[in-house]
């Protein structure tokens, strides 16, 4: 493992698509690894992978959420949009709201761009784009994450 990938560090693999990370099935969310002699392990996840995962699941956990494990402030506000309109207003408010949570990540150096772009497969989704500057990485990260202000997702919506 290289000195940029121990920086960003190891930990479980919690999303098994994260292209599709807001199509989780609940209490599936541990990934586990080829069986070895030993039997079924956990996988794990390193470098750019992680911080990509890290990331996603702060998008996805309401700020708040885990206040009782001593974290008051992981998470983001994105929750708080399912359920409105799809409008450029709520679309600038997930925009605040995603990079509201991005300072909260002390491995994200600097926003190089963050876009958000109405879906044209689903109306009442987006495309959150981001590019971002990692520690002690030259490469800029990038990452699209789709957020639907639906409640539930459409049957058929292509994700």
């Amino acid at each position: 493992m290289t000195a940029f990938e121990e920086r960003l560090g190891t930990d479980l693999e919690l999303l098994r698509n994260r292209r599709m990370q807001h199509d989780r099935d609940v209490g599936r969310d541990l990934v586990t690894a080829p069986e070895d002699p030993a039997g079924i392990d956990l996988a794990t996840i390193d470098g750019a992978e992680n911080i990509a995962q890290a990331l996603l699941l702060r998008f996805l956990t309401a700020e708040g959420e885990l206040s009782d494990l001593g974290h008051p402030r992981y998470g983001s506000r994105l929750s708080e949009l399912i359920g409105e309109p799809n409008t450029e207003t709520n679309r600038n408010l997930a925009k605040l709201h995603v990079l509201r949570a991005l300072g909260q990540e002390p491995r994200v150096e600097e926003v190089l761009s963050a876009r958000v772009s109405q879906s044209r497969a689903d109306r009442s989704r987006v495309d959150i784009a981001l590019e971002l500057k990692i520690i002690a990485q030259d490469t800029p990260l990038n990452l699209v994450f789709p957020f639907s202000f639906d409640p539930v997702p459409q049957e058929g919506a292509t994700p």
